[in-house]
């Protein structure tokens, strides 16, 4: 390498440093800001975490969970493998890893089984539940089923029958899904539902059916502050149950996005303590569920000019870093622009933007596009996380 070529390696070198250093501190105040959010003395119950290593390169480590679990005062958790590669047949090895990881944690990570309706699926939830598992977790985008499948209501009965909750995805990649996931839960009230991500696939739909059944529930894993608007317009509190989704939602956002979003639907302490913990709680440890009261929340949004504008920004940055481009059509500088608005007031949430917002643009200006797969997967995350907090003050800060 010439000199001149090692000069240039080395600066970059010390500007990744640079943009990683400042983003950490940035980072550590928003653990400050979150803590200012929590009720007093709030119990957290994480609802849908995974442990394990993803087709799509994804990973989920122990370590890191139980160090996240600690450091936000997360008491418990329900956790099941990812899409793993060795996930045939029947993700036998992955429910083995997560019996293990289960054990290890002394209680505190409650595993879940994770099937695949064309591999002998009840012969594998008998077979993990009989081993400790306390749950069940169904994927129908990445296993390929739809929610008219056949082969789901033996597992629904099965769950009614060992009493343990079914978690089934419920974010993108779905077509409407509400009408027959309706279906097989009248058909087997007893079994207990978690409809992940909020149910966006299907939210209206999925709310006009789902919505007071008592024992049926949506969680808090979400990328917009808008989807968890839209739900807690549609259901009770008592069916919401704060999820991360780690390793892809991490803190403190996952934890700011469920507060910041029950406040501004006007959920009270006793409320948001359900959704943090409360509601998640009975479900792991077999308390029959709560009928749920009325929605909270409006059938209208109201956000200063300068705040729509910046997430409107912030929505067309995010797939481009999903997908590792460089920003090249300078959707973060319209946003850093649009924190020069001051005609609304604002002024403190759009300092605490812009101070994001230049963080994030320092780190995404330094996207490695080569070099170690995991480095290059924890800067575009470590950029991600500094955009989605700016873009939860955006929408969550009152008109």
């Amino acid at each position: 390498m010439s000199v001149r070529g090692a000069n240039g390696a080395v600066h970059r070198l010390r500007r990744v440093n640079d943009a990683l250093q400042r983003a950490q501190l940035l980072m550590a105040q928003w653990d400050d800001e979150l803590r200012k959010e929590l009720p007093e003395g709030a119990d957290i119950f994480d609802a849908h975490t995974h442990l394990g290593t993803d087709i799509d390169g994804m990973v989920g480590l122990y370590d890191e969970l139980e160090r996240g679990m600690d450091k936000y005062g997360i008491s418990r958790c329900f956790m099941f493998c990812l899409d793993e590669p060795d996930r045939h047949p029947g993700f036998q090895a992955g429910n083995d890893r997560t019996i293990a990881f289960a054990e290890r944690s002394n209680g505190r990570m409650i595993p879940f089984v994770r099937l695949d309706l064309a591999e002998d699926p009840i012969g594998e939830a008998k077979r993990v539940i009989d081993l400790g598992a306390r749950g069940i977790k169904l994927h129908p985008r990445a296993q390929k089923f739809l929610l008219n499948d056949d082969r789901l209501s033996p597992i629904f009965e099965l769950a009614a029958e060992r009493k343990v909750p079914i978690l089934i995805h419920g974010g993108r990649g779905l077509p409407p899904i509400a009408d027959d996931l309706g279906r097989v839960v009248e058909r087997y009230p007893d079994a207990q539902l978690i409809v992940a991500h909020a149910g966006i696939a299907d939210l209206a739909a999925l709310a006009d059916r789902l919505g007071g059944k008592a024992g049926v529930f949506f969680d808090t894993s979400v990328w917009s502050p808008l989807d968890l608007l839209g739900l807690y317009r549609l259901v009770g509190p008592e069916q919401v149950v704060y999820a991360s989704d780690y390793p892809y939602g991490q803190q403190p956002a996952s934890l700011l996005i469920a507060l910041r979003t029950a406040r501004l639907a006007q959920l009270d302490d006793e409320q948001v303590r359900g959704v943090l913990a409360g509601n998640s709680n009975r479900i792991a440890n077999g308390e029959p569920p709560v009928e749920p009261s009325a929605p909270k929340g409006t059938d209208t949004f109201s956000q200063p000019i300068a705040l729509a504008r910046i997430h409107q920004y912030l929505s067309m940055a995010t797939p481009l870093l999903w997908t590792r481009q460089q920003d090249h059509v300078g959707v973060l500088g319209l946003a850093l622009n649009a924190c020069d608005d001051r005609a609304n007031g604002h002024r403190g949430e759009l300092d605490q933007i812009r101070e994001l917002l230049i963080a994030a643009q320092a780190m995404w200006l330094t996207l490695p596009e080569d070099g170690d797969e995991r480095d290059r997967m924890a800067h575009t995350r470590a950029t991600f996380r500094l955009i989605h907090l700016a873009d939860i003050v955006a929408v969550t800060t009152p008109a």
